[in-house]
């Protein structure tokens, strides 16, 4: 699928399954064209003559001319080539979550010779694969995109052997006696003596009116996936530090005016990223301001109310869309409460990255204390496969 001839998603800004097919094709960095049906009566039409007469969505056409109507996100790995099911149903490692931490274990663990399995719920990369610079990685004197370190990444663990499966979410981890049972969505399951919960963290959402609806039409947490659908419009990004400045920088790009606004009094972006975008004229910083809900009519964004903390004032801000960098949340949600978190999700550690359920460690950004860097990520993907090691040789 190129740029040239991509898939094409019929749609419209209100309708639940299209932001959802949406968010599975930015999720694996799978290039679409989006068309508002509503906005377009050639699209109107050609929606009612692939249906038969029925104005169904999203209607996603393919390059090789296949069709889905209201898949479901098995359906679109199916038909996308995602493998879901492994090769095996026992190996020595099963590792969820292939980012930085993930990966770097299987890539330590399979040269160990440890048959090692990875199931990430989205695409290999993880987050930083949707980050559109890493400046501050070693080795990389001028930089790479997150896209491209992510794919070394991938081809580094699999040139040793691993096997990953992509678009397969985990829903539970148990323990049977001397080995660990590990289920996932699509009903599969598969048992490994050692695993590793390295599944990250995702994007906080703010939690204030309108947002939940908006979210996938103009409401969105990836510039790399969405920033192009903003080229002459004006965009609010909401998140003063280095993510928001960031991610700011790259849909300028495409976008009219970028405004950056920041809850606290002051930004916390490094000062490199901070001098970057004073440099552009048609960017904003905007602090001590607090977002307090969003207007929206039909799926649309007609309005953001801002309230200004220092003077008291309500403001209606009127952006084409907004991108949300305000924070991280684990992905913990589904691991058994046998495993013990703090207060915010993240998962407890021993100083062997065990947690407290015997055989299952813990790396990465899900990890409590972890410094939620793509470089201290892959360390400790690095400690936790050498730590993987020494318990299975004791068992």
């Amino acid at each position: 699928m190129t740029p040239e001839n991509p898939i094409i998603v019929y749609g419209t800004t209100w309708c639940p399954d299209c932001r959802r097919s949406k968010q599975f094709l930015g999720e694996h960095r799978i290039q679409y064209a989006w068309v508002d049906i509503e906005q377009d009566e050639a699209a109107m039409a050609e929606v009612i003559r692939r249906n038969e007469g029925k104005r169904i969505v999203p209607t996603i056409i393919f390059p090789d001319g296949g069709i889905l109507v209201e898949p479901s996100n098995d359906e679109l790995a199916a038909k996308l080539g995602l493998i879901s099911t492994a090769q095996h149903k026992f190996y020595d490692v099963i590792i969820v979550g292939a980012g930085p931490a993930g990966l770097t274990t299987a890539i330590y663990t399979a040269r160990e010779g440890l048959s090692t399995l990875i199931l990430e719920k989205g695409v290999a990369g993880g987050q930083v694969g949707a980050t559109q610079l890493l400046e501050n990685y070693p080795g990389f004197d001028q930089g790479i995109s997150g896209m491209e370190f992510a794919q070394r990444l991938t081809n580094q663990a699999q040139r040793f052997g691993v096997e990953i499966l992509q678009a397969t979410a985990v829903t539970s981890i148990q323990r049977d006696g001397r080995y660990l049972c590990i289920k996932t969505a699509n009903g599969s399951e598969y048992g490994a003596p050692a695993a590793l919960i390295a599944t990250g963290s995702r994007y906080r959402r703010l939690n204030v009116p309108g947002e939940r609806e908006l979210i996938g039409s103009c409401i969105h947490f990836c510039a790399t996936c969405d920033g192009p659908f903003y080229k002459g419009k004006d965009v609010l990004v909401v998140g003063g530090g280095n993510s928001g400045f960031q991610e700011g920088l790259f849909i300028k790009r495409y976008a009219r005016t970028v405004t950056i606004v920041e809850f606290l009094p002051e930004v916390k972006a490094s000062k490199l990223l901070q001098q970057k975008v004073a440099e552009q004229a048609s960017m904003t910083v905007v602090t001590n301001h607090a977002i307090q809900a969003f207007r929206g009519e039909r799926g649309k964004l007609v309005g953001v109310d801002v309230l200004d903390r220092a003077t008291g004032e309500a403001k209606v801000w009127q952006p084409d869309g907004v991108f949300i960098f305000a924070g991280l949340n684990p992905n913990s949600d589904f691991l058994p409460a046998e495993i013990q978190r703090d207060r915010w999700g993240f998962v407890v550690t021993k100083e062997t990255l065990e947690t407290t359920l015997p055989g299952v460690f813990a790396a990465g950004d899900v990890r409590a204390g972890s410094t939620k860097q793509a470089a201290s990520a892959a360390g400790e993907g690095a400690t936790a496969a050498l730590m993987i090691r020494e318990y299975l040789h004791g068992q």
